[in-house]
Parts: structure tokens; sequence; C-alpha cells
């Protein structure tokens, strides 16, 4: 067991795992890794299950040392990491040598990398879960983004270790993207197929204001339909409000679990690690897709994750 010497955090760095599902309705979003491809296809290039706890880094990366050594892997978008001074690929495992230190830098494409551990991060679960809800301050390394002189511990590993990389089709086949895919909503009906047809045909920018609990959109505004309030009910990740102002906000992975403003689309589960990938003022659009699709593209994805050849 070792532990990761946190000498830099970032600007937003947390411990995240695959989230905390079934508790909606007690109130409590699943939170999670907001690019759940990446962070389970960095754990499997070190060895670990899918849902090991990892490091999430937003935007700007941090600094990390490794008293004792591991085996790391960087997954998501790229920060410019350096090991020592050389420079770290994505999409592979490699060796931190006892003392070594990890610098990430500014994203140079999407908005989150993953830091993946062989033996994945240990730290108290709450509600079965290793993620940070940080508008709780619950979960991951005492409910908050990481600081400097943090330590986290390292979980054991069993196995033979080898060199892994993912393979190039696959990367391809994974790529997110900034055209999501969106099933109707649950009152899809109450808009107006002229504001259907303006929403599904307008293109939207990523506001300022975005964050892991949702992603505010700014661009031409819904014409007509359903603005405004209605009364709340449970609300799903991925699901499309449109708020008085006839914008949309996309809800997102520590999302509110019930909503007052109707909802036109849904993005697709197959999509929803591109809404992980996307920085202010990206620009994306959405296509429809009727839910049998949605499904298909769904099982597709999740074949590949526990494809042979994923990882070569």
């Amino acid at each position: 067991m070792g532990v990761i010497e946190v000498q830099a955090p970032g600007l937003l760095t947390t411990v995240q795992d695959l989230g905390r599902e079934g508790f909606g309705p007690l109130g409590v979003s699943p939170s999670g890794a907001a690019d759940a491809i990446s962070l389970r296809t960095g754990n499997q290039l070190v060895g670990n299950a899918q849902g090991e706890a990892g490091l999430e880094m937003t935007l700007l990366g941090g600094t990390f040392a490794f008293p004792d050594g591991a085996v790391l892997a960087l997954a998501g978008s790229d920060f410019g990491a350096t090991l020592d001074g050389e420079s770290v690929e994505l999409w592979i495992s490699f060796e931190a040598k006892p003392r070594q230190v990890l610098r990430l830098g500014p994203t140079r494409s999407g908005a989150r990398c993953y830091l993946c551990v062989r033996g994945g991060i240990e730290t108290k679960l709450f509600l079965g879960s290793a993620s940070t809800h940080l508008l709780s301050g619950l979960g991951g390394h005492q409910g908050r983004a990481l600081r400097k002189g943090d330590l986290l511990k390292v979980g054991s590993a069993k196995g033979a270790l080898r060199k892994r990389t993912l393979a190039t089709a696959s990367l391809k086949d994974l790529a997110p993207g900034k055209v999501l895919r969106a099933t109707p909503g649950p009152q899809g009906e109450w808009f107006s197929q002229a504001a259907q047809r303006a929403f599904f045909e307008g293109t939207y920018r990523v506001a300022e204001e975005s964050n892991r609990m949702g992603l505010r959109l700014e661009g031409p505004p819904i014409p007509d339909g359903a603005h405004g309030e209605m009364t709340s009910e449970g609300v799903s990740l991925g699901a499309i409000q449109i708020a008085a102002g006839g914008l949309p906000i996309v809800l997102f992975v520590e999302q509110q679990t019930t909503g007052g403003y109707p909802k036109i689309a849904n993005v697709i589960s197959a999509d929803l690690h591109s809404l992980g990938q996307l920085r202010p003022r990206d620009e994306i659009r959405f296509e429809p897709v009727d839910f049998a699709t949605a499904r298909a593209l769904l099982i597709k994805q999740e074949k590949l994750l526990a494809s042979e050849n994923l990882i070569v």
C-alpha cells in the first residue's frame, strides 16, 4: 500500500468513482465521474476493476508525488502531463518510481483528465461510493476538492502487471463528441413542433456558470412552449430542462433530484461522457433519436468496454 502526496491540487480535483446509484428518492444524486468512460478505461489500463476510485481533474491539473512509487494511467483530456520532466502519454499505463513527481497543466483538449492508480484510491465510503459530492460535502477525501498537502492512500493490488495501451480503434469509438443525441423528454409534447425544431436545429454554447450540477447553455431561446415552472417531479441524469427564459439546462452528475422545469429531451446514456468533457464556451447541438436507437448505442458501447480487444 502506498500514498499519493498532493503538492498542488489544480483548479478542481476530486476523488471520484462511478457514483452512488439508487438514492434519488432520498434526495441524493449519484455524483461520480463526469466522464465515466475515461475513468473506467483508465482503471482497466492499470489492472483495476472499472469502478475503482481515481482522481478527476478539471481544466487545470495538479502535481502529485509518489513516495513509494505507483503504476498509473491518465485518461480523458490532454493536460500536458510530465513525470520528472518527461512527457507522459494518455491511454497507456506507466510506472512512477519512488519519489517521482507527476505534473499536469492546463487542458489542451476537453474539460477533464483522470488519474488512475493501480490498487485504486482508498477512502471511507458514503452510501457505498467513494465519489465526492461537492454540494453536500460528503464522500471522497473529506467531502471536498483536494488541497496542497493532502495524502491519499492507495489500495493493494493483486495479479501480474503488464504494460497496457488503449487500442487505437477503441479510442476513436469512445471519443467524446459535440453532437449530443437525445430522446424525447417527459414534457416533450408540451412544446410545439416549431419549438422542437428550433431546439434540435440550434447551436448552443456552454456557459461559464456550468458545473457538475448542470450545464447552462447560451444561444437561441426556445420561441414558445412550456417555459417556466411546473409541479416538481423526479429528474434523470442528462435531462434537458427549459427554464423561464427559454434556454436549456442539462442536468449532470450532482444534479438536484427533483425539478420544476419542463424537460424537452434527455441526453442518451451513451453520450453522457461527452457532457463531462465540455468546456465553457464549447459549442454543441442536439440530435434526436428514438429510445430503441439509444438502447442499441448503449449496448454497443458496453460491449466495447467489456471487449478483450479494448486494451492491448
